[in-house]
């Protein structure tokens, strides 16, 4: 379980007899040392996205619940005019510091969210089948393939939904993005509703 969500004890878990756990397994991990920020601007202005293009090496998504990536970067679409772009935390600062230098007077907005959001990363054959015990999104294949990102409910919590990637072998691995405030309360969930398939925790260096 990551770091600071350990000092919080989960509640008590229903016991799960053994010889009904289904044999496709699921990983469950925290997204530690990603930073993110959230980016606003108008798709329509050419000087705007040849900026943040320029400094990001990735051409912003503008199709709806969609998403682009470059190496370690990724922006994900969440409105006509907002972005999250994710990175590697020790990049935050130079990329918030290049994108606000080359957009100058352009009309924008950006905003530092990493300790405001928390990353999951939940993985396996049976990811979508925990994800459907609480998530209204149609998450089959051909409604939400690789790529697609959206924003939703998950056991009554506001999530950003990504489906980084779909290997027909390893199944699909999700990243979730979450409220701080909501992070112990999912991750209890998630971890209580990935028991019948053999959750498996795992830690990210």
């Amino acid at each position: 379980m990551p770091d600071h969500l350990a000092a919080r004890s989960l509640p008590p878990r229903a016991a799960i007899d053994p010889a009904r756990v289904r044999p496709r397994g699921i990983r469950l991990a925290e997204r530690t040392g990603l930073g993110k920020i959230d980016l606003r601007g108008d798709p329509a202005d050419r000087a705007f996205m040849a900026a943040v293009g320029r400094c990001l090496d990735l051409l912003l998504p503008t199709e709806p619940c969609s998403s682009a990536s470059q190496g370690q970067v990724t922006a994900l679409w969440l409105g006509p005019d907002q972005w999250l772009v994710t990175c590697p935390a020790s990049d935050t600062v130079f990329f918030i510091s290049t994108l606000r230098e080359a957009l100058g007077e352009a009309h924008h907005a950006l905003s530092e969210v990493t300790d405001g959001r928390v990353a999951f990363g939940l993985a396996g054959p049976s990811a979508r089948d925990v994800l459907a015990k609480g998530c209204p999104l149609d998450l089959h294949p051909r409604a939400f393939p690789a790529g697609c990102c959206a924003q939703s409910l998950l056991a009554k919590a506001s999530v950003l939904i990504h489906l980084v990637e779909d290997d027909p072998q390893a199944g699909p691995s999700f990243d979730l993005y979450v409220g701080r405030s909501f992070s112990h309360y999912l991750w209890a969930w998630l971890e209580d509703a990935g028991l019948e398939y053999g959750v498996q925790i795992e830690r990210e260096e």
